[in-house]
């Protein structure tokens, strides 16, 4: 999968004890919105997806946090690979000097209908809800209000990713069709 781009705060020791959690993203558009999930607490939006358990491939991880924080089935046959981005911060987790995330992004198509979901305790503490959004105002919202205590990269990694989705015409359906 390409890398599409990497942050890197340069705030950590690199010779220090790195804390590794990939992930994977869901990124469904829909007539020129794209669904997220949105934090009512926290006033952020971010792709649907999130760390791997056990032992899934991105693609499982991905379909498994669609359905949990958003209720988005997605259709397995429509899953194509858009681009890595790899976040390197300065780490919060205790016993590790850094974090290193690289976060799978994969295009897909998902169900009309919409399932309950299956949120842990700190994504329904936010208040965690499934939204269609245009970019420019998911992108808007992440850059220019106040997210509490939210990881600025993560929101910024968000962002970047919207903008190329734009400028790769994938909301205007000038996109290259996916085989």
């Amino acid at each position: 999968m390409r890398l599409l781009f990497t942050i890197d705060t340069k705030d950590y020791d690199p010779k220090g004890v790195a804390f590794v959690r990939p992930s994977a993203r869901c990124v469904t558009i829909r007539d020129g919105t794209v669904a997220m999930v949105y934090s009512k607490k926290y006033d952020y939006y971010k792709f649907p997806g999130g760390g791997l358990e056990n032992r899934e491939t991105e693609p499982e991880a991905m379909i498994r946090e669609a359905r949990e924080e958003a209720g988005l089935v997605v259709i397995p046959e429509s899953v194509r690979p858009y681009g890595t981005v790899r976040r390197i911060q300065k780490s919060d987790h205790p016993g590790n000097d850094y974090f290193v995330q690289d976060n799978y992004y994969y295009l897909c198509q998902t169900q009309e209908r919409v399932i309950s979901q299956d949120l842990d305790d700190y994504e329904r503490q936010e208040g965690f809800t499934l939204t269609y959004v245009a970019p420019e105002t998911a992108i808007a919202v992440n850059r220019r209000h106040d997210h509490g205590p939210k990881d600025r990269q993560m929101l910024e990694r968000e962002a970047k990713v919207l903008e190329l989705l734009m400028a790769e015409g994938y909301f205007d359906g000038t996109a290259p069709r996916l085989p």
